[in-house]
């Protein structure tokens, strides 16, 4: 989100989560006034490869529920952000991209320093590529900590989304996707959101 006059139309949709991304290398860089939205929302910021300083500098001036870390942090500064922010109820979301395939391996040091994955398409573009990635991949997902699936994902991806989910129900984990991360299939411009399109989206869930 960019636009504060969209970001309160789209808040009454009442999201569980919304994105403001603060990469300045990015299109949907955001460094408007933040709105009044619900506090039921939670405001999630996204960063690649920030500083702790700016990350903790941006929760403050946003009052943020959530950071989404899209660069190439490591395990070892999530462990440093999640003790700073220990005191607090801010969640940490990793992410990983995926083309065709993924080594899980490289899930297991961050399982006790973030509070969820992330799963994007690997593509030119730190995100907002459009285009999803072989979700065939998610089936040997060894973790139990639940993860939000991103990607261009639009209308069209209902179905296999839906089925992706019977998957796991089958196999007893019907929490481990726990989100549906949605973004360029929903704008009209970088950042600002076709509100009619997300309500018919959200019937579908």
């Amino acid at each position: 989100m960019k636009h504060p006059e969209n970001i309160s139309e789209v808040a009454k949709l009442q999201p569980d989560y919304m994105g403001f991304i603060f990469y300045e290398k990015t299109p949907r860089y955001f460094e408007a006034k933040m709105p009044e939205i619900s506090s039921a929302i939670k405001k999630t910021g996204v960063f690649v490869d920030a500083e702790i300083n700016i990350i903790l500098d941006k929760i403050k001036k946003h009052d943020l529920s959530a950071i989404q870390l899209h660069g190439e942090e490591n395990a070892a500064f999530c462990a440093e952000l999640k003790n700073l922010l220990i005191e607090t109820e801010v969640e940490i979301i990793k992410v990983f991209s995926i083309k065709d395939d993924f080594d899980f391996e490289r899930l297991k040091e961050y399982e006790t320093v973030v509070d969820y994955f992330l799963f994007d398409t690997k593509g030119k573009n730190k995100g907002g590529n459009g285009i999803t990635f072989n979700w065939e991949v998610l089936k040997d997902y060894p973790s139990k900590k639940p993860f939000f699936l991103s990607g261009g994902i639009g209308a069209e991806e209902v179905e296999a989304i839906q089925k992706l989910q019977a998957y796991f129900e089958e196999n007893g984990e019907e929490n481990l996707l726990y989100a549906i991360d949605v973004n360029s299939k929903f704008e009209e411009e970088a950042g600002f959101k076709n509100v009619e399109k997300l309500k018919e989206f959200r019937k579908q869930f």
